[in-house]
């Protein structure tokens, strides 16, 4: 279950931040899923609000965009975007291609209910 396991890492992140600002409540949080991470937004959601219950995240709307990461081909120097986590030129089908992008799962900003 992958993406339970980033969802609990969103979560932690999200509780962290809300600690470190001293806010009360988190109402939504908004960030990204690599397409190179082969996960499915959905399914995070899913997981984080399995994950939030009885935390100050309860109730919060987790909305992740999915976003294409280009790569370099290292052999014949073509750029593309590779199917999910599978770094294969179509070019010369050299697989030594070079991610171009962060990857992963990012948080861009929250909103809060202040204490």
């Amino acid at each position: 279950m992958h993406e339970s396991t980033i969802a609990r890492r969103v979560l932690s992140a999200v509780l962290e931040r809300m600690d470190l600002a001293g806010e009360a409540r988190v109402r939504r949080v908004r960030g990204w899923i690599a397409e190179t991470e082969a996960l499915s937004p959905e399914s995070v959601r899913f997981h984080f609000d399995l994950a939030a219950r009885g935390t100050p995240a309860e109730g919060a709307r987790l909305e992740l965009e999915l976003r294409r990461v280009s790569a370099r081909c290292r052999t014949c120097a073509s750029i593309y975007e590779p199917d999910h986590h599978l770094v294969l030129c179509p070019a010369c089908s050299s697989t030594d291609g070079e991610l171009l992008g962060p990857t992963g799962v990012g948080i861009e900003s929250m909103e809060v209910e202040p204490r």
